[in-house]
């Protein structure tokens, strides 16, 4: 069972056809979701893709809320797609991460929407910008619109990683700190990319206490016209809903938890102390390539310091891949203080 007030929206990643619009609505209207979504307009990456079935669409998305009680919603990403939604007293609407990612889209989409009263959600924008995301909401919010949230659809990354979208989960524990009041919806179709990995991003974001989910659902996944791998059908929805664990929201016993936070602090101070010392050595290597002249950046020597370190990571139990982030970042900066060294005039 969802926690209270936690809302599910569910439906294809896009309208297709009428039958497959209205079957896949029968079907999830058994599961008591809380609102239906279809794509009608699709940006899409590049051109020749499927952009959305268009106008059309939206009557099929009426007729789901007339047949079967579903509130209803759709992406918008102009001011003309805004005026066709309200025209049609949609329930709901959200602004896609590729619009997101564009503060004039933003602002002509929040200018339609002033004097109106809709729901709102915003996606995080393609590429990891907290201010980016908090700008786009701001710009709703200012039009008016009082019922704003945000959706968690993960991060477009260059290297290939196990998600379609990297979750970097801290951008929106970070967006939750800057904007308490805005609710958080968490898209795992859009991160995973794979039908597989929905469960266990649903379920971590259970665990972060979101506000819900928004999860593709197809009455024939197989033969989608967009995003096929990441749809599931009804039946593995419900599956899936029943599958979460849901854990106690109520606050921790301070007291109990007293200790162990306080061994959690001073381990925090461990850490800043080790890593003022590593700034404070990187300085003097620093200083010692600047006296002889001699390069910042050595790839071998780099390599096999982060292998070795990656290997004992792991000898340790702990996650390769975190370490292997966290030594990057340490090497950038370690790199960043080298080059203010080198580039400083000795007479300064």
């Amino acid at each position: 069972m969802m926690p209270a007030n936690t809302i599910v929206i569910s439906g294809p990643c896009s309208a297709e056809t009428r039958s497959q619009v209205l079957e896949t609505a029968r079907d999830l209207s058994d599961l008591g979701i809380d609102y239906f979504r279809a794509g009608i307009w699709k940006p899409r990456t590049r051109p020749g893709e499927f952009e959305g079935i268009g106008d059309i669409g939206i009557s099929w998305l009426c007729e789901v809320r007339d047949t079967y009680g579903l509130k209803i919603t759709t992406e918008v990403a102009k001011a003309e797609h805004v005026e066709i939604a309200l025209k049609n007293n949609l329930d709901m609407i959200w602004v896609g991460a590729r619009s997101t990612v564009n503060p004039f889209t933003v602002q002509e989409i929040a200018e339609a929407l002033k004097g109106t009263n809709i729901k709102v959600m915003v996606k995080n924008p393609v590429n990891p910008d907290l201010k980016l995301w908090i700008g786009a909401i701001e710009r709703i919010l200012k039009a008016g619109i009082t019922d704003v949230s945000a959706i968690h659809r993960g991060f477009s990354v260059y290297e290939k990683t196990l998600y379609r979208n990297d979750p970097n989960w801290q951008i929106p524990i970070d967006l939750k700190q800057e904007m308490p009041s805005i609710p958080m919806i968490c898209d795992p179709s859009h991160i995973g990319g794979r039908a597989h990995l929905l469960l266990p991003l649903a379920q971590k974001a259970m665990d972060l206490q979101y506000d819900g989910l928004m999860i593709e659902s197809h009455e024939n996944p197989t033969v989608a016209w967009t995003d096929a791998k990441q749809q599931i059908t009804p039946s593995e929805l419900k599956v899936l809903l029943q599958s979460l664990t849901i854990r106690n929201r109520s606050e921790i016993d301070e007291d109990a938890m007293l200790f162990l936070r306080d061994q959690l602090n001073e381990t925090d101070e461990g850490i800043i102390q080790l890593l003022k010392h590593r700034i404070s050595i990187s300085s003097q290597i620093g200083q010692f390539k600047k006296d002889h002249n001699h390069v910042i950046f050595q790839s071998n020597r780099w390599e096999e310091a982060l292998k070795k370190n990656v290997q004992k990571a792991s000898a340790a139990g702990l996650s390769e891949e975190f370490v292997t982030q966290l030594f990057k970042l340490i090497h950038q900066d370690s790199i960043r203080i080298q080059s203010e060294i080198l580039s400083t005039n000795e007479n300064d």
